[in-house]
């Protein structure tokens, strides 16, 4: 088999977690043919980008540069044994500091930070990981090679830090660039990280690493993707919320990405769209409990009459705005103008909902969008477009349940809502889309807990 295993950054956040990550691929490589997708050491990004900001402030943040080194060193000090291996690796990560440091100064100089130059302070902390994890491969006496995505072929848009890839010349790239090593060597991969056809690095946005891995893997027909965790896979609920939560066993693709928009921890949604598009099944596993099976995800719906949901997850740090105005029914453009200028401005809309009357219009946007949002909506609708009232509510939440077998199955929103009345919680706002596998809802952020609680139970999660 040919897989690929990308590892988050709680998985290669120390020496001793390489090298734990490193016997994973050495166990899994003795039958398959193994490609390595890796994300930054642990809680790197955050300091590249604080650094990032601090340049564009004109100021030099030598701190975080310094724990950026040490971290890396140790690494290397703490797991590679070999001399000539451990030096070539300081050397290379020598050379991306001098670099990284470069490029910050630059920033500094200018004071200015545009969106190509953060793309490529932050893609600091892949291209120092890779190298680690190659070298330790070597040092076990496996033979290895580290890369970026940009040098195996990945190529995008220059939507810099949400850059979407060029799908046919991707794949060709990767292709050409990777098959004939699989036979004996461990390719080690960037995530997050592409190139233009500027040649400028690029960085994928949220999720990009799991999207990396899962591109990769379809470009090079693999046939499974593992996405190597801190979980033991995807779960029926929170468990920092619900301490009785279960891992799920298996999910269609269509049920994991609605609990990955969600907020499922241990994969992002975006992730899914080249696995799903080339039918590779994905494995969500525990890098820590590699033996442990996991959550298996793939193009089958499974429906047991005991799991009409398979899930219910909340999603926090929103804010719920509603547009209201007696003028607005029946004057057509409204919602297009409204959304329209959120559009412009960047803001994304997560959730809508309109009464049939058509006199308010109520949605969900992030918390951190609000004070903006309102703005915006304020100047330009107020006393126009039939609307007379912008309010807003920045202290709620989204709770949905998700399941392929609420498609086609009477009584499940009835079952949920008497739920919620048991424990006296307030619904404030209701969205279900087309497929039935999901419904979603809107309550007051404090009653979360409670909520998630008493839905686990009603569904029998347990």
């Amino acid at each position: 088999m040919k897989i690929v295993l990308k590892f988050g950054g709680t998985s290669v956040g120390s020496g001793k977690k390489i090298i734990n990550v490193c016997e994973i691929v050495q166990k899994v490589k003795k039958n398959n043919q193994v490609i390595v997708v890796s994300s930054a050491l642990q809680s790197t990004t955050d300091e590249l980008l604080e650094l990032s900001e601090n340049a564009k402030k004109g100021q030099v943040n030598k701190k975080i540069i310094n724990d950026i080194v040490q971290r890396h060193q140790d690494a290397i000090k703490d797991i590679i044994q070999d001399k000539k291996i451990q030096d070539e690796v300081f050397e290379k990560v020598s050379s991306l500091i001098k670099e990284l440091e470069k490029t910050v100064e630059g920033v500094i100089i200018v004071k200015e930070l545009s969106d190509k130059t953060r793309d490529k302070i932050v893609s600091f902390g892949e291209q120092l990981a890779v190298p680690i994890i190659s070298a330790k491969l070597r040092d076990m006496g496996i033979k290895s090679e580290s890369f970026t995505g940009g040098e195996v072929g990945i190529m995008t848009d220059e939507n810099f830090g949400n850059a979407s890839p060029l799908m046919k010349v991707t794949q060709h790239n990767v292709k050409n660039n990777l098959s004939n090593l699989l036979e004996e060597t461990v390719p080690v991969i960037t995530g997050f990280i592409g190139v233009t056809q500027q040649g400028d690095i690029s960085t994928i946005g949220r999720g990009g690493s799991d999207f990396s891995a899962s591109l990769i893997g379809m470009c090079l027909s693999v046939d499974e993707i593992w996405f190597m965790t801190d979980v033991d896979g995807l779960l029926t609920a929170n468990p920092n919320i619900y301490p009785n939560a279960k891992t799920i066993p298996q999910l269609s693709y269509d049920e994991a990405v609605e609990m990955a928009t969600m907020g499922a921890k241990g994969m992002h949604a975006r992730a899914l769209e080249p696995a799903k598009t080339a039918n590779i099944p994905v494995r969500i596993k525990n890098t820590f409990r590699p033996d442990v099976s996991g959550t298996l995800i793939n193009d089958q719906i499974i429906v047991k009459p005991e799991e009409i949901t398979k899930a219910v997850a909340s999603l926090n740090g929103l804010a719920m705005i509603t547009v209201a105005g007696m003028n607005m029914v029946g004057n057509p453009g409204t919602a297009g103008e409204m959304f329209g200028m959120l559009g412009r401005n960047k803001i994304n809309i997560i959730m809508i909902s309109q009464s049939i009357s058509e006199a308010n219009i109520t949605f969900l946007i992030r918390h951190e969008d609000l004070r903006k949002a309102v703005s915006v909506l304020q100047v330009s609708l107020l006393g126009k477009s039939g609307v007379t009232d912008v309010t807003s509510d920045d202290e709620v939440c989204v709770i949905s349940i998700v399941g392929a077998g609420m498609k086609g199955t009477s009584g499940v929103a009835a079952k949920l809502f008497n739920a919620i009345s048991k424990v006296d919680i307030n619904v404030q706002m209701i969205a279900q889309g087309s497929s039935e596998q999901n419904i979603s809802f809107v309550i007051h952020e404090s009653d979360s807990k409670a909520a998630i609680e008493a839905i686990h139970k009603e569904f029998n999660m347990d």
